[in-house]
């Protein structure tokens, strides 16, 4: 298992390697000249190009990334060009704000798709599994960005029931974790019902059954146990994308994390701040995909076997 975890983080480090060059490569062909945007259209011509000899902006691609990747090895991530703080520093402050709204909307999720998409399976083909399919297919179409909007102008704006800006308290967090949540749910909901109807089709659950055993206890300790490989899947999934897809509900809510932050970096042409953003977002997922494949050995004991025979063939 400890090597099985060594290597795929070794594994990550070209994945980390090839996004920090994308990521460069976008912001360096990007228009629009940071240094003009720093000084602003009042600034003369020369002391615009004193600023970007001053910042690097004149040196060639290579010698630009390969600066980057240096400092970056050195854990600097590079200042802000409108602030002037280290971009660490800006993303460290930001991103718990960013942390709890994905953690809210994944736990929001998993307790309002998992449980829908059990009872859709158990209750397969009933008014009830058809009523549930049609509302997950919307909730998987409608753009969050759409729902929140729709959200704020019914609960804040026609109703006045929810706050629709800011985060100051535990109201603040409820249209954008349902916003956020909306796809979520609907996804939980469609993989629940899908791994169910597989599980439950097996031997051992018509062996069970015939045992005497109740239904319940047959749905909770047998079928949903083993149905859970592929829910764990997507719930990494969901929550890395969590961390992404607030970006924009952060706009629109006025949120001061994460999302937000990098939103306004590009319109400010802060590469540095964009730059340290999309890398911290690729390390989270690159982690969450590796804390999912640890985790099936703890839900499915094959998977746990397969890991101690590899390692017995290994001596």
């Amino acid at each position: 298992m400890l090597r099985y975890a060594v290597k795929r983080i070794l594994f990550t480090v070209p994945v980390l390697i090839g996004v920090t060059f994308i990521i460069f490569t976008m912001m360096y062909f990007t228009p629009g000249d940071p240094a003009r945007m720093i000084l602003g259209d009042t600034a003369t011509e020369a002391e615009v190009e004193e600023l970007r000899e001053e910042m690097g902006l004149n040196d060639p691609f290579l010698v630009r990334y390969g600066n980057y990747m240096w400092d970056l090895c050195h854990g600097d991530m590079g200042s802000s060009y409108v602030t002037g703080l280290p971009v660490t520093e800006e993303i460290l402050a930001r991103l718990p704000i960013t942390a709890r709204l994905a953690v809210l909307s994944c736990i929001f999720s998993v307790l309002i798709g998992v449980p829908v998409g059990v009872i859709s399976a158990v209750k397969q083909y009933s008014a009830l599994d058809n009523i549930t399919m049609v509302m997950a297919l919307l909730g998987i179409t409608i753009p969050s960005f759409w729902l929140a909007m729709m959200l704020v102008m019914v609960f804040s704006v026609n109703l006045g029931w929810l706050p629709a800006s800011g985060l100051y308290g535990w109201k603040y967090y409820i249209l954008p974790v349902v916003s956020i949540s909306a796809v979520s749910i609907a996804t939980f909901t469609r993989m629940t019902r899908s791994s169910m109807l597989e599980v439950i089709r097996q031997d051992y659950i018509r062996t069970a059954r015939a045992k005497g055993q109740t239904e319940q206890k047959i749905i909770t300790k047998h079928a949903l146990k083993n149905a859970l490989i592929p829910i764990i899947t997507v719930i990494g999934i969901q929550f890395a994308s969590g961390l992404s897809g607030a970006v924009v509900n952060e706009q629109i809510f006025a949120i001061p994390g994460l999302g937000k932050m990098m939103v306004d970096a590009i319109k400010a042409r802060n590469y540095p701040v964009v730059q340290g953003g999309v890398l911290l977002i690729a390390v989270m997922f690159s982690i969450l995909n590796l804390v999912i494949d640890l985790m099936y050995a703890f839900v499915d004991p094959r998977i746990k076997s397969q890991y101690a025979r590899k390692k017995g063939k290994s001596r």
